[in-house]
């Protein structure tokens, strides 16, 4: 599939930026965001080596996962059980209770010539680890930077209000991700948001803000 990435509002047209945060109803008047480009489910051995060189060439990964969801009041959380990493031109999901991609991941995101950007990353990492030997390089929080630079909301949705002139979805967040084949919704708002990371990333390199970069090695 050729990617259609939604077009970005150019950065001359875009004075939000310099705003520390934004309305909650002003974030729900913004058009929805979606990744409209190509994703490959990383289903086989063949799909990880693949994966694996393509990503492999990547300067900048938005990088996210997801997991099942819990709803009873002090249930343990569960481990991810998907990994999104989003490139120039392709997502890459990877179904981690379907096939073992630890040390492929452990590889990308140990890798320190590429950047692997998201929220919350140590989070993410933290709960990568209850599953394999995960040690991260070259990772960069979107959150930190935003944050240091002054501004107030620092989560992913409020970033892609701020610097992207849009808004990203929750409706499938609570959705079963550990099912082995995972709905056209499920992919779409999975891919979204590793590719909104990606973007935003791009974004902040554009206006400057990675300058000095914060990244973290945790």
């Amino acid at each position: 599939m050729q990617p259609t990435v939604q077009p970005v509002t150019p950065l001359s047209a875009y004075p939000a930026a310099k705003r520390t945060s934004i309305a909650h109803d002003e974030l729900m008047a913004l058009p929805v965001l979606r990744y409209g480009g190509s994703i490959r489910v990383v289903a086989t051995d063949a799909d990880l080596r693949h994966a694996l060189h393509e990503l492999r060439r990547e300067r900048v990964l938005g990088f996210d996962t997801e997991s099942r969801p819990t709803f009873r009041k002090g249930q343990a959380a569960h481990p991810p059980c998907l990994v999104q990493l989003a490139g120039q031109h392709t997502v890459y999901l990877f179904q981690l209770q379907q096939l073992d991609c630890s040390a492929a991941l452990s590889t990308l995101l140990g890798n320190a010539h590429i950047v692997k950007t998201g929220v919350a990353l140590s989070r993410d990492l933290l709960e990568l680890r209850r599953l394999f030997p995960c040690e991260g390089a070259n990772l960069l929080d979107l959150g930190d930077v935003a944050k240091k630079h002054g501004y107030k909301q620092t989560g992913v949705r409020n970033l892609t209000g701020l610097f992207l002139d849009g808004r990203i979805t929750k409706g499938a967040q609570t959705s079963n991700w550990a099912q082995p084949k995972l709905s056209e919704s499920q992919l779409r708002y999975a891919a979204t948001d590793a590719w909104v990371c990606r973007e935003l990333y791009l974004r902040f390199e554009k206006l400057g803000l990675l300058t000095t970069p914060v990244t973290s090695n945790s």
